[in-house]
């Protein structure tokens, strides 16, 4: 196809079946590969401007194949049943319908158990393909040499030995409650939010479907972490049994990447001082340090009395003289609030 074209979500070539209208793709529109494509801001069409349409919904759920338009659609007339439904609005979809599912999950038990039945090879296929994605993931995360390479091990280090002489402080023997509070601390706290949240990370649209699937890599993750034996029976969920044979591989990887932290020389206050000294001079000006600061005061205001109770007892706390600065902290903006509230009364008069 040659010359300028317009793409749009919904025109002429739309594909109508009942209520529903397919979002349009490259392929209705005959879109070869190498062809020049530029964004433009979205602009209502005289097409559009002459109906009114409801806006577009982006809903998901299973494939179903859309046979291609001829050429000749691209500049066919709409039918009458078409005219009416753009004109009354109706609902949308793109790769996958919604009411697919919907229908499924309103069937009988013995539907239910034929449908599971049916896509379980499908399952299994896609679990293979991407086998080798989720072991590079976890590879990457608990990797102890890349950490050591990038930097990243020292605070991970510091961290780490923190918990440890808590446990030594408090005389807990467990090694699976500091695994556990090191797997709290960081893997499950952070890495966790990250897979489950690419969004966080990346312009990405994160569907219902991804959603799913990013869940039960998350799971498998949570599981890897964990101490506690995985017991799976005939009515665990199928997440759960796709990766059963994985999990004590996982598991494995992650105490050993404890265990080689631990291994490490401990860090000193000054040096983990120093880092942080570093990374706040190397990001000066992509974040606000007043606003941090607000923040949180604000959680340390909510909860004054708890944490001057713990600074009070704690012994390291009183030798530096925590309790007493974190006082003039709230009196400082105490006093500050009642000088902005003073100079805003007379501000009125």
């Amino acid at each position: 196809m040659h010359g300028r074209l317009t793409l749009q979500d919904v025109d002429r070539i739309t594909e109508v079946d009942g209520e529903w209208k397919r979002l349009n793709m490259l392929r209705d529109y005959k879109v070869q590969d190498g062809a020049m494509l530029a964004l433009v801001p979205k602009q209502s069409s005289l097409f559009n401007l002459s109906h009114s349409c409801t806006p577009n919904k982006y809903e998901n759920s299973s494939l179903k194949p859309s046979p291609p338009h001829s050429p000749s659609s691209l500049s066919s007339s709409i039918t009458t049943e078409q005219q009416s439904l753009l004109e009354t609005g109706a609902k949308h979809w793109h790769l996958v319908k919604p009411t697919d599912s919907d229908v499924i999950s309103e069937q009988p038990d013995r539907s239910g158990k034929l449908v599971r039945e049916v896509y379980l090879n499908r399952l299994l296929y896609t679990k293979r393909a991407l086998h080798s994605f989720v072991g590079d993931l976890f590879q990457v995360i608990f990797n102890y040499e890349l950490d050591q390479n990038t930097g990243v091990l020292l605070p991970i280090k510091y961290m780490f030995d923190f918990l440890d002489d808590q446990a030594l402080h408090h005389e807990i023997v467990d090694p699976e409650v500091v695994h556990t509070w090191k797997s709290n601390s960081l893997p499950l706290r952070f890495w966790v939010n990250l897979i489950k949240n690419p969004e966080f990370l990346f312009d990405v649209n994160k569907s219902n479907i991804i959603d799913s699937c990013l869940s039960v890599v998350a799971q498998n993750f949570m599981d890897s972490c964990s101490t506690s034996e995985n017991k799976l029976t005939k009515d665990s969920p199928v997440s759960k049994l796709l990766y059963a044979k994985d999990i004590p591989q996982y598991k494995k990887l992650v105490t050993e990447y404890y265990s080689e932290i631990k291994k490490e020389a401990a860090v000193s206050d000054q040096d983990m001082n120093a880092m942080l000294a570093e990374e706040s001079r190397v990001h000066v000006s992509e974040f606000n340090a007043d606003v941090a600061l607000m923040e949180l005061y604000k959680y340390a205001e909510k909860y004054s009395e708890q944490i001057l109770n713990a600074l009070r007892e704690d012994e390291f706390a009183r030798k530096h003289k925590l309790p007493m600065k974190l006082e003039q902290v709230y009196n400082t903006m105490a006093e500050a609030e009642v000088v902005t509230v003073m100079n805003h009364r007379n501000s009125r008069y």
